[in-house]
């Protein structure tokens, strides 16, 4: 069975920068150790926004402007860009909460074969809820799991909503 990992938007801006929290950074370690023992494909998001942020149906919700392309907030955190060397990984940058290109690429590597994924990453119950959901919808009866300890949402609280909801969603959270 193919193993793919899904390590969500573990950029700069939302682990230390713009709209980054305590909860984010305390995850980095957890999520660096995640990727090197992981053997598998590796797919990791890039929340990816330009100059015109603030003018968007997002920027007008949050405007705090983040992740603007090119930008150092947009990188992936160094720990993490550093852990997915010499890994089977491919970024994918997506310019709304879930990567609606991100189904066809896990289904293209598959390539008909059966696959288990995990997800990790921010926000809990921004980003990381979206893709899942996403590759639920896509892919009902594949293993699909969520390692809680790799996560953190804008808050705990939120974070254990969006965990409460990918649970009922029949995600299993790890």
């Amino acid at each position: 069975m193919k193993k793919i990992l899904v390590v969500v938007d573990m950029q700069t801006d939302f682990v230390d920068g713009a709209l980054g929290s305590a909860e984010a950074t305390a995850i980095v370690p957890d999520v660096v150790r995640k990727i090197r023992d992981f053997d598998g494909k590796i797919f990791a998001t890039l929340d990816t926004h330009f100059e015109d942020y603030m003018e968007t149906a997002e920027g007008k919700k949050l405007p705090v402007p983040h992740c603007i392309k090119g930008t150092p907030g947009w990188e992936l955190h160094p720990a993490v860009a550093e852990a997915l060397q010499g890994k089977d990984a491919e970024t994918v940058e997506k310019h709304t909460f879930g990567s609606v290109d991100l189904p066809e690429l896990i289904a293209d590597y598959a390539d008909g074969e059966d696959f288990s994924v995990e997800v990790i990453g921010l926000c809990t119950d921004i980003c990381v809820v979206s893709n899942a959901l996403l590759i639920k919808a896509n892919f009902p009866e594949i293993p699909l799991s969520v390692d809680s300890a790799c996560c953190a949402g804008v808050t705990p609280a939120t974070h254990e909503a969006a965990l409460a909801t990918m649970r009922c969603c029949q995600i299993d959270i790890l």
